[in-house]
């Protein structure tokens, strides 16, 4: 031993577990004597990553006292350091994982019991706190963290040496701290490396047992006006002492973290941060690849997890008949997620997130190399990414002097499939994570005593090697081998046949000579020396033989949507002229007999006979009818998280444009049944609702680019059974209100508090700029703002609406407050009132022949459209229902038989007269030059329930056609198979395997209540 350095070996390494502990000052009295050590070590001849692309070969580490005071190569090595030769071994940084929960107590979900408890309307969070329990950004991780050595050992041993972690419970979430996963011995406040590092925030309100909100729409208007009040709060210190929202804005400051559940919420997430000038880091759930260019387009940096599924078991065919298309690709596209986001440029840092077996994610870690990422971008994203997103590389992600002392000793290059890693550091601490030598695998000369010497081959991995003994030409045998530190033991049988032959050799390994020694006995009792020695050439040229290249990674291709009758590409807008059809304008013009259309830059360019276009691409139209695509003014397809938010009776701050579904298969449904716009619209489970939104089926497009460019605002009203919970169960009877007297004071008083609210902020408008910075401006209210939006014409009413009663009522509520009801949708019962309505200026969206379904629907009759119709008012036949939607056609074709409409008459029902009641008919509902080129070509009368739709084309582009559907059907049928047999294979090999669930396919309708579609009405 030097008189200046101490050194040890990897095996006597132990002995230095605790040498760093005591390095650091604290105010902790201690009971006994201090032990003040230096905590110095010098770990020489290693090949040293300081950082993801900065690599040192035959280089020294320096670190004191937790930190690192030093790296490079030729560096002096101080007096009184401990020294640790690491020749042939590799440094890395400790990586840091930013989604975790570490140190800090459960998360409880709501008790679930079989009868469903009683709405809850207040918080139970006592306190100057926010008014809903899932706001609680107060919350302070460090406040609850501690430090436990069981949940830390298991970050320890995938390579972590620092997390961030916040207790994943709300919607706002509070702030989470970065700590060390240092554990023997140490204190909360010596591993804590930030105390507030980052602000959390979801959609998901966790272990709030509050109603609201009681969908997603929901938990994104409360974000959205819980950003407007703590504005208002930070303004207005003395009107409301509010610790939740002071806690908000102070946060303001800090890296926004919000966690979703997929990559369509990652935009939601994002669009909502950009309403507010915050960029959001996204923590998603690894399918970013699907909307690679949308994510993109964020600007956002993404927490990227590698949980990976596994593959279905598909040995029945009716068991895999139960897998969606969109689960079959993402089995097999999901480990390529890290690596097509890097080709993207875009930021990401990898987690163990997710994982239920964190033990998987250094697998997972070298499958996504495997896929494509490289290296670089791997220990990039583990370490630097990390680091910088939270404003922590001061601290962490890199080996600079005066960084925290994370890093891991690797006896390969660190994704290497060989590599082990042997130790973890962290705060300038010990951990070792395997006892096992760097790597004893090769080719060996095996001499046991006398006998002539063989060949011994030690393959596999280190922590699962095989053996085998060439005991004869062409003769070869296995056996078995366990290394434990240095110590080691060989079993083998040369004759396998007699099973009392057994050699046994024990003895041990020695790293720097890469021999194993040691004693031996023989099947005869005779005992004997025996040596193995590597033969390094040989060993080489093994690992070069056995190391077979993998194969190229086969991926299919992605679809937009990623889903059943998804395609690579959305259709191109095309010049297309259609020959010879009999065109339904659905206009003055009436049905033209023998007419062409032409479709330029999609709008209809031009109508006329023997029509000529340079390079259109030409659709004979003989014996076939060209209509107007179908508008359907009441649907509930393409939401996602719920259709209700019914948890209050006045919700108009919830958007239906927040929660688009793009990827709803009725999208693609409703264009093979010519439909090709529609209003959705929130459900009728209370007086006023949300917002609708009017969308095109753009299928393909991403949740905005469904949506109808300048149309006007709608919003939803509902009247009757649902409204007053007449069938919500005995649960149900606190929320105001319970009788058809209460739904009118709803209106009332909603429309009273909108009237003053928009006098306050008109008084205040008025004030002029030198005056209005003396005065604060008003609160901003969500739900009133959509109500002055009504009493301003500028925001339109849909009501659901049924018995006569309550028509006259809202009429009579409307007069009295001044505002306009655009459309009473079901009116059912409208044929008693249509006079009154048309006085009014209300249009009429309606069922063709529903009746009978519940009480207050027994007066309904299927004559009420033809009869509305002849009263004067402007009539359409709607849906309400998925399935029904693609069959407006026929809808609209029974008002032929009930009231004796004309057929041209009928067809508007579905056209033109929707355009008009959604202020879009302007641009759609009829065919006419300038408009939108959203028509459809139909093999016959397009009333006839022979007749379907042939070639469906929204905006010019050919989004449906009875040709590619096949082709489209195929396609579907081979990618299925293709990847089954991909899965068996992968079973065949050894991978793990889990269960088909068929998942529910349900439809949401105007009552449904909750977040999942369900089956019935």
């Amino acid at each position: 031993m030097q008189t200046s350095t101490l050194r040890f070996t990897l095996a006597g390494g132990l002995l230095l577990g605790g040498l760093g502990a005591y390095a650091q000052p604290t105010t902790y009295p201690r009971n006994g004597v201090y032990d003040q050590r230096p905590g110095l070590y010098a770990f020489t001849h290693a090949t040293i990553f300081t950082d993801y692309k900065t690599q040192l070969t035959d280089a020294t580490l320096l670190v004191r006292d937790g930190k690192v005071e030093a790296v490079g190569q030729n560096l002096k090595i101080p007096a009184g350091a401990v020294v640790q030769d690491l020749k042939g071994k590799y440094i890395y940084p400790g990586f840091v994982d930013l989604a975790a929960s570490y140190g800090l107590p459960e998360v409880k979900p709501p008790e679930r019991t079989a009868r469903r408890p009683p709405p809850q309307f207040e918080t139970k969070k006592t306190g100057a706190y926010d008014w809903n329990q899932a706001i609680h950004p107060e919350t302070q991780a460090a406040q609850e963290f501690k430090v436990n050595d069981e949940q830390a050992d298991v970050y320890r041993r995938l390579g972590f040496g620092a997390v961030l972690t916040q207790q994943p419970d709300g919607i706002a979430r509070g702030t989470a701290a970065l700590v060390s996963l240092a554990t023997a011995g140490h204190r909360e406040n010596e591993v804590l490396l930030l105390e507030r590092a980052a602000a959390g925030y979801s959609f998901d309100k966790g272990s709030s047992t509050q109603n609201y909100p009681g969908s997603l729409m929901g938990s994104i208007a409360l974000l959205r006006q819980t950003f407007l009040d703590a504005d208002w709060n930070q303004r207005n210190p003395g009107k409301e002492q509010n610790l939740s929202l002071r806690a908000w804005q102070e946060q303001r400051s800090l890296p926004q973290i919000f966690e979703v559940s997929d990559k369509l919420n990652a935009l939601r997430a994002d669009k909502l941060g950009d309403e507010f000038k915050t960029q959001y880091i996204i923590k998603s759930r690894g399918d970013e690849y699907q909307r690679l260019t949308d994510i993109k387009a964020t600007g956002a940096s993404f927490v990227v997890s590698l949980n990976f599924p596994d593959a279905y078991n598909v040995d029945d065919v009716y068991d895999a008949s139960r897998i969606s298309l969109e689960e079959l690709k993402h089995w097999e596209m999901a480990p390529a997620n890290a690596a097509l986001l890097a080709k993207a440029g875009v930021p990401f840092a990898l987690s163990a997130a997710d994982l239920k077996d964190k033990k998987k994610f250094l697998p997972n870690l070298r499958k996504a190399i495997q896929y494509g990422l490289t290296e670089e971008q791997a220990l990039r994203a583990l370490t630097a990414t990390p680091a910088e997103l939270i404003k922590a590389q001061d601290k962490v992600g890199s080996l600079k002097p005066g960084l925290t002392a994370n890093f891991l000793v690797c006896s390969s290059r660190l994704f290497a499939e060989d590599n082990v890693l042997l130790d973890n550091w962290i705060q300038g601490e010990r951990y070792q994570l395997s006892t096992l030598p760097a790597d004893y695998r090769g080719v060996y000369t095996l001499q046991v005593g006398s006998q002539p010497a063989v060949q011994m081959l030690v393959a596999g991995k280190p922590e699962a090697p095989e053996l085998k003994v060439a005991v004869a030409p062409n003769d070869t045998v296995r056996g078995a081998i366990s290394v434990q530190g240095e110590l080691a033991t060989i079993v083998y049988n040369p004759t396998p046949k007699n099973k009392a032959t057994a050699v046994r050799l024990s003895g041990y390994y020695t790293p720097e000579t890469r021999v194993f020694q040691g004693d031996g006995q023989l099947p005869d009792a005779a005992l004997v020396k025996w040596t193995a020695r590597r033969q390094e050439a040989a060993s080489r040229a093994a690992r070069r033989d056995s190391a077979k290249a993998p194969e190229p990674v086969q991926l299919g291709a992605i679809l937009y949507p990623f889903a059943a009758y998804g395609r690579p590409a959305i259709p191109p807008q095309e010049t297309v002229l259609i020959k010879n059809a009999t065109v339904w304008t659905s206009e003055a013009a009436g049905k033209l007999e023998n007419t062409d259309v032409l479709l330029v830059g999609g709008k209809i360019s031009k109508i006329g006979k023997s029509l000529t276009a340079k390079d259109a691409r030409v659709v004979d139209g003989t014996g076939k009818h060209l209509t107007p695509g179908i508008i359907d003014e009441h649907s509930h397809i393409g939401i996602i998280g719920g259709v209700n938010e019914g948890t209050q009776a006045v919700t108009a701050e919830v958007r239906i444009g927040d929660v688009l579904d793009p990827e709803d298969v009725d999208l693609y449904r409703d264009l093979a049944g010519g439909v090709t716009a529609a209003q959705l619209l929130h459900g009728s489970a209370n007086p006023i609702g949300g917002q609708s939104q009017l969308i095109k089926m753009r299928w393909g497009a991403a949740p905005e680019g469904l949506k109808v460019a300048g149309a006007d605002g709608f919003i939803k009203f509902a009247l009757g059974e649902n409204v007053k919970q007449s069938n919500a169960g005995e649960a149900n009877v606190l929320r105001f209100p319970q009788s058809r007297m209460g739904v009118e004071q709803v209106f009332v008083d909603a429309f009273t508090r909108a009237r003053e609210y928009e006098k306050e902020w008109a008084a205040y408008n008025k004030l002029g700029k030198g005056k209005q910075k003396k005065t604060e401006a008003p609160r901003r209210d969500l739900e009133l703002d959509a109500l002055v939006e009504i009493l301003n014409n500028k925001r339109f009413i849909t009501c659901h609406s049924y018995v006569q009663s309550e028509i006259n009522m809202l009429l009579s509520v409307a007069d009295r407050m001044g505002f306009k009801v655009n459309t009473f949708t079901h009116i059912l019962e409208g044929y008693k009132v249509a006079d009154k309505m048309k006085a009014h200026g209300a249009a009429a969206s309606t069922f063709a022949d529903w009746w009978g379904y519940k009480n207050e629907v027994r007066d309904a009759i299927p004559y009420n459209a033809a009869i509305m119709h002849d009263a004067g008012l402007n009539v359409a036949i709607n849906s309400d229902d998925a399935e029904m939607s693609r069959r407006l056609n026929q809808e609209a074709a029974k008002t032929v038989k009930y009231g004796g409409l004309s057929e041209e008459e009928a067809l508007k029902l579905v056209t033109i007269n929707p355009a008009r009641m959604l202020h879009l008919d302007q641009q759609m509902g009829s065919i006419r030059e300038g408009k939108d080129a959203d028509v459809v070509l139909w093999s016959g009368h397009p009333l006839s329930v022979y007749s379907h739709a042939e070639r469906t084309f929204v905006d010019g582009r050919q989004f449906f056609d009875l040709e590619s559907d096949k082709v489209l059907r195929q396609d579907m049928e081979r990618e299925r198979l293709r990847i089954v047999q991909k899965m068996l294979a992968a079973k065949k090999g050894g991978a793990p395997t889990q269960t088909a669930t068929a998942k529910p396919t349900g439809h949401f309708h105007c009552d449904t209540d909750g977040e999942e579609k369900e089956l019935d009405q």
